[in-house]
């Protein structure tokens, strides 16, 4: 099993998404979906499209906000 690290950079929220975090924090958690990988690929530069799934996938509806420039 691998893992997975992430960084994020600029995050900030804007005035007028305060609503929409309200939203976002007020929602009960789902289980994560699961990546399954084509087992006979040896090289990141060998996936294609087809060679990636996401398996029970379950995403909360979209919340809209606009855009702050």
């Amino acid at each position: 099993m691998g893992e997975f690290i992430h960084t994020f950079g600029d995050v900030h929220i804007y005035l007028n998404h305060i609503e929409q975090i309200k939203t976002q924090l007020n929602r009960e958690p789902r289980n994560f979906p699961t990546l399954k990988l084509n087992p006979n690929i040896n090289s990141l530069f060998e996936f294609e499209m087809e060679d990636i799934e996401i398996v029970d996938y379950n995403p909360h509806p979209k919340i809209k906000g606009t855009i702050a420039v």
